[in-house]
């Protein structure tokens, strides 16, 4: 190859040193491209485009997935998905910083499970990218081995993870010889995977693809006409619910798997030439999602779900049931008792379920109240928690870094719970904390909490309303750490989120740090709207999903940059960083 390759490393999210490739540009810089391999394979494999995609304009970047190739980790094994979607994140971040380059100037170039995880990346933290080149995305693996995904579930449960040998031979990857030979002797490819990568991978490109037009970045998809490791359908389905305005679907008929290794691979390589290309001589609108809450996928999923079903239909008559059922459940379990009271999306509840005790009579409603808080919404509310309390010691280390006082305010705290928590474990202690929520039971049941954990000297919880943007700007001490914690999450209007957010904003000086949450995707929304009741009167508890991107809009529009971001393995909440941009 005739462009210069550097070797270099990079410190993923766990403190994991990830190996990478880098080829400098040889022509006044552009932008990036960023190439991520195939399951089993490594950055070296991909090191041809380099030179065939033929864009020296471009710097070049490629990373070994952890398990693969020269980086650390047992061999096969990323951990999870969300790990492996971790570490793109990271890398990205890393480019930023190490090299200059940001997002908005990077096209990620992505084939096979690699394709995967950059389309789940795309989802789950919205970066606003210049554009993804998908190739045969493995969103469903063809498992030939009839009821092999329930059989490999079971036998995880059972036996904790393991690992299982690739069936796929080079010969049926690409007609390439040159690509066949090199893959049978290439002592860094890794035929096992393990269990729990596997099993990730379906139910991340499961939720992907259903979720589709949550994905506003360009894209081009490149699909493998004669592919036997994965199957067409789910990539057809993806592409057609994609929220981007620009997207373009080749299908390269007689193409094995490898899109981009095939021995005729210079139609797809060209393609993907001029699509990059394209992007930077004419960049893709963007998508505004700010009226999202009026129009669009959400906002009719939402009006779906808060339609009432005739009693006598079959699925009138499975969630009157399952209503039912909640009901006996609530005399045997404290933790449904208490939704039914107060309302399952209710401060008391959420602080319930933070302390994680089963409770309720003996041996059978502790069961069932455990049952109950391992729900997966539960768990994930739970780890939204851990999440909330990295980012605020984060946002008070970067304040006080910026030699600001910490003032930490939380605008509906429920019980503070998650906000004392954060205090107690951080290095940095703040100069004063004021919780608020419109709640009477939260602020009585917070003061006491303050009282308990003995911050009362610097501490106080006010009743309040989020929503009053007049009042938070003349809140007193000026907050320059701000926590909003599954509240804008509760409320599909994006005028009333808009109004909040700019009543933060006002408060806050320059250098200030705004620790959001949000909840692009949940798997059990019809659950929760058919059989649960919310905090206002005993009303469905009927959600508008937010995606991240949307939320993202509406922190940028009241002024703010985002800097970070955390995400439960199962795609469900997440927690975001962002700081007071200047006025």
């Amino acid at each position: 190859m005739s462009r210069p390759q550097e070797i270099r490393e990079f410190s993923s999210h766990d403190g994991t040193r990830l190996h990478y490739r880098h080829w400098p540009t040889t022509s006044t810089p552009r932008g990036a491209i960023v190439l991520m391999h195939r399951g089993h394979e490594h950055s070296g494999r991909m090191a041809h485009l380099v030179e065939e995609i033929d864009l020296p304009d471009m710097a070049v970047f490629a990373y070994d997935a952890r398990g693969h190739g020269h980086s650390p980790g047992e061999r096969g094994d990323g951990k999870s998905i969300g790990t492996l979607v971790g570490d793109l994140e990271h890398f990205v971040r890393h480019l930023a910083t190490a090299h200059g380059i940001e997002r908005s100037d990077i096209v990620v170039v992505a084939q096979s499970v690699g394709a995967v995880i950059a389309a789940t990346w795309a989802h789950d933290f919205a970066p606003k990218l210049r554009g993804l080149v998908l190739a045969s995305p493995a969103f469903k693996v063809k498992l030939y081995v009839p009821f092999a995904r329930s059989g490999l579930a079971l036998m995880r449960r059972l036996r904790g993870n393991f690992f299982v040998t690739s069936y796929v031979k080079a010969k049926f990857l690409t007609h390439d010889p040159a690509r066949i030979a090199s893959y049978e002797s290439d002592p860094l490819i890794t035929r096992p995977i393990s269990v729990d990568v596997l099993l990730g991978l379906y139910a991340a490109a499961e939720r992907v693809v259903a979720d589709a037009a949550a994905i506003t970045t360009p894209v081009q998809l490149l699909i493998s006409g004669s592919d036997w490791v994965v199957q067409h359908r789910p990539q057809h389905d993806f592409y057609a619910r994609l929220g981007s305005s620009r997207k373009e679907k080749i299908v390269f008929d007689g193409f094995f798997h490898d899109t981009l290794g095939e021995r005729d691979r210079a139609p797809a390589v060209a393609a993907a030439r001029r699509f990059i290309a394209g992007l930077f001589d004419d960049p893709a609108p963007a998508v505004d999602l700010r009226n999202a809450d009026r129009q669009g996928f959400t906002a009719e999923e939402s009006a779906v779900l808060a339609k009432p079903l005739p009693w006598y239909t079959p699925r009138g008559l499975y969630w009157a049931f399952t209503r039912a059922s909640l009901k006996l459940g609530g005399l045997l379990s404290r933790g449904i008792a208490l939704g039914h009271r107060t309302g399952f999306d209710s401060g008391s509840t959420l602080d319930y379920v933070y302390r994680n005790e089963a409770r309720g009579l003996p041996l059978l409603g502790t069961l069932v109240d455990r049952i109950y808080l391992e729900s997966i919404g539960w768990r994930g509310i739970r780890q939204r928690k851990r999440h909330v309390e990295a980012l605020l010691r984060e946002a008070m280390a970067q304040v006080r870094a910026r030699r600001l006082p910490v003032r930490l305010m939380d605008i509906a705290a429920g019980h503070g719970r998650y906000v004392l928590d954060a205090v107690l474990a951080s290095e940095t202690r703040p100069d004063s904390i004021l919780l608020r929520d419109y709640s009477e039971i939260n602020v009585r049941d917070g003061r006491a909490l303050i009282d308990r954990r003995g911050l009362g000297a610097i501490a106080r919880f006010d009743q309040a309303d989020a929503f009053d943007r007049e009042d938070l700007a003349r809140v007193k001490p000026q907050p320059t750490v701000v926590v909003v914690s599954g509240l804008y999450e509760l409320f599909g209007d994006n005028g009333m989120v808009s109004r909040s957010l700019a009543g933060i904003a006002d408060a806050m000086p320059e250098g200030g740090c705004l620790v959001y949450t949000g909840q692009p995707w949940h798997p059990q929304l019809e659950l929760i709207a058919r059989a649960l009741t919310s905090h206002r009167q005993g009303q469905a508890w009927v959600m508008r999903r937010r995606t991240q991107a949307e939320m993202d809009q509406l922190v940028e529009a009241a002024g703010f940059r985002k800097i970070g971001q955390c995400i439960d393995e199962w795609g469900i909440f997440t927690v975001s960083l962002a700081v007071r941009a200047a006025r």
